[in-house]
């Protein structure tokens, strides 16, 4: 039996990762209710065997609420760390030599191995290397092909395989690694519907995961390195979605860089019509608390205030404490800031401008027309999604249901700001249209008598990406029970 599920309210979604705390169906339900619209799957931690139980989980939630649903799968990319110490940990003074070499011997405090030939190709004098995520601060002397001498610029203790990040140049190192390769095939084998990319550096990194995905999956970028920011635009066209990814960001880049970086990142994703996600830290002190810091609180409100479509929790539903109350606070404040009445003025400080194209246009004058006669939602019929996503982009201030034929499209769209999907038979003549539009408003609770709703399609139905209609309708009241009469 199917559970009755009332449309949210809010327009951002809530993703949620799911671990140790949170991997039973139990809890991934009480996740849901209590706000989380889609949900991440770290690859990162345990094996593949492991997750095939949490998917399956979450679709059997699914047809339970009759709501497609999102799965993220989140590839864990190349990891760059030092070797072994003879006495397992070492301290670096700062102003000392250190050296990083090729050498599998056991390291000491004036050397250890450094495990990763393409850091010796692409190494310059004076680039930096960060050891620890940021902790020890190592600056290049000189350098050659088995070796790369260091000045200890910030000291510390230093242990076996810890990690190494190198802010200052292009690695010539593929995105996905052979784990993530087999990850990403067992993902896509098993239904999910994002892949996240992790270290990417360049556009090109993307085409290796299109074509291993072979659109069955979205793909989503994660910002992560200053290589990226650099060629951010490029990086943004090239796929389906893009993550903040605040954690490596902040360890390569001074914190107080990270803000503005952010806001780049959201206004390059939504002016190019991309979801962005804002991820990392976001209710930190809820994996041990029941209850976030001020600051916090107005960190998590101003991504929704930026207007982007997503925002994440990782460590706090994954495998924290207190992973129910994580995800409704996160729900909590996205409510609070959009009842803000200054909130609608707020998200459209980003600018996006259409394309020349009929689809574009209609997005735009689906927002305009709504809110000039004051409708109370604007639907749109779409097999690939494009429609919704050209009329999420203008951030309108109304709910948008998206009905589909496609059970994919609808999953993938759960990332998409004020998006609530369908999955639904698809339908042949614009009288069908018509009705169907007020049947589900009033199904669904987004609209009731008297209201009115914006409808965007494309004819011929059932065409890919030929939307050319947009019309307004007014709801009765009655649709619904003349609709069952006629069927009995």
């Amino acid at each position: 039996m199917t559970k009755a599920f009332t449309p949210r309210s809010r327009k951002v979604r809530v993703l949620a990762t799911l671990g140790p705390a949170s991997n039973s169906p139990e809890m991934i339900a009480k996740l849901f209710e209590a706000g989380a619209d889609a949900f991440r799957i770290n690859m990162s931690h345990g094996d593949q065997e492991s997750k095939l139980p949490v998917i399956a989980a979450i679709r059997a939630m699914e047809k339970e609420y009759n709501r497609p649903t999102t799965i993220l799968a989140d590839l864990q990319g190349p990891k760059l760390r030092v070797g072994r110490f003879a006495e397992g940990r070492v301290m670096l003074e700062t102003g000392s030599q250190f050296i990083l070499d090729r050498s599998n011997d056991p390291g000491d405090a004036t050397r250890v191995e450094l495990p990763h030939r393409e850091i010796f190709a692409a190494i310059t004098p004076e680039a930096r290397l960060l050891l620890d995520d940021g902790k020890l601060v190592l600056r290049v002397v000189e350098h050659d092909e088995t070796r790369i001498v260091t000045r200890v610029e910030v000291g510390g203790m230093l242990s076996n395989n810890k990690g190494l990040n190198v802010p200052d140049v292009v690695l010539p190192m593929a995105a996905l690694t052979p784990k993530d390769i087999s990850d990403l095939h067992f993902a896509v084998d098993a239904g999910v519907d994002w892949i996240a990319l992790s270290f990417v550096q360049r556009p090109e990194d993307l085409a290796d995961a299109r074509r291993l995905i072979q659109g069955r999956a979205a793909l989503l970028a994660k910002i992560e390195k200053p290589s990226a920011v650099v060629r951010l635009e490029e990086i943004v066209e090239q796929c389906d979605g893009v993550m903040v990814a605040r954690g490596d960001l902040g360890v390569e880049l001074p914190p107080q860089s990270v803000p503005p970086l952010q806001k780049r990142i959201v206004e390059t994703a939504r002016r190019l019509g991309r979801p962005v996600v804002v991820a990392t830290q976001m209710l930190e002190s809820m994996i041990d608390s029941p209850s976030p810091t001020r600051a916090e609180v107005s960190d998590v409100a101003t991504a929704v205030y930026d207007g982007a479509d997503a925002i994440m929790l990782s460590a706090e539903s994954a495998a924290g404490k207190w992973p129910v109350e994580s995800v409704a606070m996160m729900d909590a404040i996205a409510n609070s800031v959009e009842r803000d009445p200054g909130h609608g003025d707020r998200v459209h400080f980003t600018i996006t401008h259409p394309d020349p194209t009929t689809a574009d246009a209609l997005a735009e004058a689906a927002k305009n027309i709504a809110r000039t006669v004051d409708a109370k939602a604007i639907l749109c019929f779409t097999a690939s999604g494009s429609t919704a996503r050209r009329i999420a982009r203008e951030r309108p201030g109304v709910p948008i249901m998206v009905l589909t034929p496609k059970l994919e499209t609808a999953r993938r769209l759960g990332l998409l700001w004020g998006v609530h999907a369908i999955h639904t038979r698809d339908i042949g003549s614009f009288e069908e249209m018509v009705a169907k539009a007020k049947r589900m408003m009033l199904r669904h609770e987004m609209a009731g008598p008297s209201d009115r709703v914006v409808v965007c399609a494309g004819v011929p139905f059932g065409t890919p990406g030929s939307t050319n209609v947009l019309h307004v309708v007014r709801i009765l009241g009655d649709e619904l029970k003349n609709y069952e009469k006629n069927k009995n």
